[in-house]
């Protein structure tokens, strides 16, 4: 059964259109479990009906034109009760309907299981037969495994349009493609695909105009791959001629016209090369794949390899600087901070990545910037958006692919509200962030770009809660010398004087590598990262607090904050490290370099814990609500799978955060609010009620003013009663419910989705 599955699999994934894919697994399917007919029903969006999209063994006049209420016959049941449903005799069933133009009044067996994506049900895979039986438990099994490849088939078509066409009638497009918020805001652009080196299916379709120039740069990569294999093969002519010879294969295929010419014929007509060999290699990899013959079907494994190897000859060969369209909406699988750089801020208006959560790396760095994106849309069939007009709805982490007249329109409604909304907020700049009781709570930005400097200044920060010192490290080829980072510092320290600056000590590791320093783990959020590094390398790190030191030098305004805490072991091998930067640069002559004021990040579960005695060693401690919220969950926060999980209200983390709040208070140190948690203005009003006055919220610069309007709306004393109530409760959806709900009686429902 595995091995039936698989290549229906690999003809489903090679189909041209979602039309043929459908017609493949319908016929497929029939075949395989000896069915007289197959069929698929999708579920429309808006009605929830079901509707009749692809049959083998029914009036295929009935395609498109057979709709069942959500709750209408078999199908509905299947639909509604979403698991299997196996009969002996559909006619004797009191949810039998009867549809005289599908001509199934002769099938009795039925067995019918639902198509589900992310809980949602999105139709039903159907198979009956004439005569009167139950269908057997394997094949149960195989029909529910080729319903959830159909799942992601279809989430596909519907990003990419595939639905919209279906039949010339069936499912209206024109629905958002759902991910998860990753920053705030809405956008209306041009999609600009970014993807990996030599992954053939990863490569984007894109039209060309230089058919010559693409047709020669084909050419010689088909010339450095043939070297590159004749190479490979004169260094293995040692082993015998049997094991060699697939390098003679590859040899004779490079010559081939059906690699060669077909690919030639592509771009004549208007595709460019990487895209042109992507089709051709997978036309090919389709016809073995379906050959009979074991040793034939696997080379197709040999035709990708040859592939990949031309397509990195392609790419390898530099066209100039990539330019980016005014308005552009940056796509990829997995975005770095690097890709986003590289797009001039003034263009940068969006970005889409189909991995990770709004807590991954490039979300905050997205937040930092002001642009709009959506995450985890792991579905979306991004080698076919490149030079789309693409719609970003960062509230609602969602996107519309080639939108509607009317749903541009009432995205570029909301980009007008959201503009006015930022211009009211603006006036709010030089005003305290004060309570209407007269409780002042301190605002900080987070930031990392020496770029965003000038906007935290102007935003009305009091100063920055959480410079990430890895930015600078991440864009290099290697590690920053001592005067390369202490000049950086410097400028960070001094911009910003007198008002307080910390700077986290590096953490990298998790899902921020270094290129140059590779780590590769199974499982890197529970490995080596943050502090961990180092305390392992104190050659990196005693040179990133020399560095520090010396920048701070006649300021007085660092603060150093230790990140990924585990334990006070840690706290204490660090401030040991950072005293003797500080005395080897005294005995350097350094003399007007003060002790700086030392912080530890709190999140982990182990130092919320041992909160007390950190606090006893320290001079602030800082509460990492993004990790913090991902270890007490065991909520991965770059799997879009669980991410809707990953909740800063869920009542444990809510303990948590007030277990610091509350070490810190009893020691007399203050705790800052840092994260994603600081930034979210239900969360902000706990955050109040816990007292978090004698510390303060770190942000984004983008949520600043908006926190800074939330504090400005409610007093001290109601802000308790709250937490309270949200004690009380016993899930973050209640809680951030009532938060809600609090936000829209005091007038800032804005704050939750412009316009809405």
């Amino acid at each position: 059964m595995l091995e039936t599955l698989r290549r229906i699999i690999q003809e489903v994934n090679t189909a041209e259109n979602f039309e043929q894919a459908l017609s493949l697994i319908v016929r497929r399917v029939k075949q395989v479990m000896h069915a007289d007919v197959c069929s698929v029903y999708l579920t429309a969006p808006v009605t929830k009906e079901n509707i009749l999209v692809a049959t083998d063994g029914l009036n295929p006049n009935a395609v498109g034109n057979v709709r069942l209420a959500a709750s209408e016959g078999l199908i509905g049941l299947v639909s509604q009760r979403a698991e299997p449903f196996n009969i002996r005799n559909a006619h004797q069933h009191p949810n039998y309907k009867y549809i005289p133009e599908t001509g199934e009044d002769c099938y009795h067996g039925f067995l019918g299981v639902p198509i589900i994506h992310h809980r949602n049900v999105f139709g039903v895979l159907v198979v009956q037969q004439q005569e009167h039986r139950r269908f057997e438990e394997d094949e149960v099994t195989l029909l529910v495994t080729m319903a959830a490849q159909l799942a992601g088939t279809i989430a596909h078509a519907e990003a990419s349009g595939g639905i919209a066409g279906l039949n010339g009638k069936a499912i209206s497009h024109d629905r958002p493609f759902r991910g998860l918020p990753g920053a705030p805001g809405v956008a209306i652009g041009q999609a600009v695909v970014i993807y990996p080196p030599a992954d053939l299916e990863a490569v984007p379709n894109r039209h060309t105009e230089d058919l010559e120039g693409e047709t020669q740069a084909f050419r010689n990569a088909i010339s450095a791959t043939e070297q590159e294999i004749l190479a490979i093969k004169k260094r293995v002519a040692h082993l015998p001629a049997e094991d060699s010879a697939i390098f003679d294969a590859y040899l004779l295929m490079l010559k081939s016209d059906s690699l060669i010419q077909k690919t030639i014929s592509r771009i004549q007509q208007g595709m460019w090369a990487s895209a042109a060999l992507r089709d051709t290699v997978q036309d090919q990899v389709k016809i073995f794949s379906q050959m009979e013959d074991n040793y034939l079907r696997e080379r197709a494994q040999d035709i990708r390899d040859l592939g990949r190897r031309i397509l990195m000859h392609l790419q390898s060969k530099t066209r100039g600087p990539r330019t980016y369209p005014e308005k552009t909406i940056l796509i990829g699988d997995e975005l770095t901070a690097s890709n986003l750089m590289e797009v001039p801020i003034e263009q940068l208006t969006a970005v889409v990545c189909t991995h990770g959560s709004g807590s991954s790396h490039v979300a905050i760095l997205s937040r930092a910037l002001g642009v709009p994106t959506v995450m985890g849309a792991v579905d979306l069939p991004t080698s076919s958006l490149d030079g789309l007009t693409v719609v970003v709805d960062g509230y609602q982490g969602c996107l519309y692919i080639d939108p509607s007249y009317t749903v541009k329109k009432e995205y570029t409604r909301l980009m007008k509200e959201e503009q006015e909304l930022s211009a009211g907020l603006e006036e709010l700049k030089d005003l305290p962030a004060e309570t209407l009781d007269k409780v002042r709570i301190p605002l900080y930005v987070n930031t990392g770009l020496l770029s965003d400097i000038t906007s935290s200044i102007n935003s009305g920060a009091e100063g920055i809660g959480l410079y990430r010192t890895e930015f600078p490290f991440m864009i290099r080829d290697r590690f920053p010398g001592e005067h390369e980072q202490t000049q950086l510092y410097r400028q960070v320290l001094q911009s910003f004087s007198p008002r307080l600056v910390t700077l986290r000590t590096l953490d990298i590791g998790g899902d921020k590598n270094l290129s140059y320093f590779p780590i590769k783990e199974d499982n890197p959020f529970l490995g080596w990262r943050g502090i961990r590094i180092s305390l392992d390398h104190p050659d990196i790190f005693l040179v990133q607090l020399r560095a520090m030191l010396k920048a701070s030098e006649g300021l007085r305004n660092l603060n150093v904050l230790l990140p990924m805490i585990s334990s006070v072991t840690e706290v204490n091998e660090s401030l040991a490290l950072i005293r003797r930067a500080r005395n080897e640069l005294i005995h350097e002559g350094h003399k007007d370099i003060c002790m700086p004021r030392i912080g530890a990040m709190i999140e982990v579960p182990s130092a919320v814990y041992q909160a007390p005695l950190i606090a006893k060693r320290v001079d602030f401690m800082s509460v990492g609500t993004n990790d913090l919220v991902q270890y007490l969950l065991a909520v991965d926060r770059n799997n879009s799978n669980v991410a809707s999980l990953y909740d800063c209200l869920h009542p444990a983390v809510i303990m948590a955060v007030q277990h610091v709040i509350d070490s810190g208070s009893i020691n007399h140190i203050p705790v800052s609010i840092c994260g994603e948690m600081a930034g979210d203005p239900a969360a902000v009003i706990l955050l109040l009620g816990m007292g978090i006055s004698m510390g303060s919220l770190s942000m984004s610069v983008v949520a600043l003013p908006r926190i800074k309007w939330v504090i400005r709306s409610i007093s001290y004393v109601h802000a308790r009663d709250l937490l309270e109530q949200a004690r009380r409760m016993e899930d973050a959806k209640s809680i951030r419910a009532m938060l809600n709900n609090e936000l829209e009686k005091v007038g800032l429902g804005g704050l939750l989705r412009p316009g809405k």
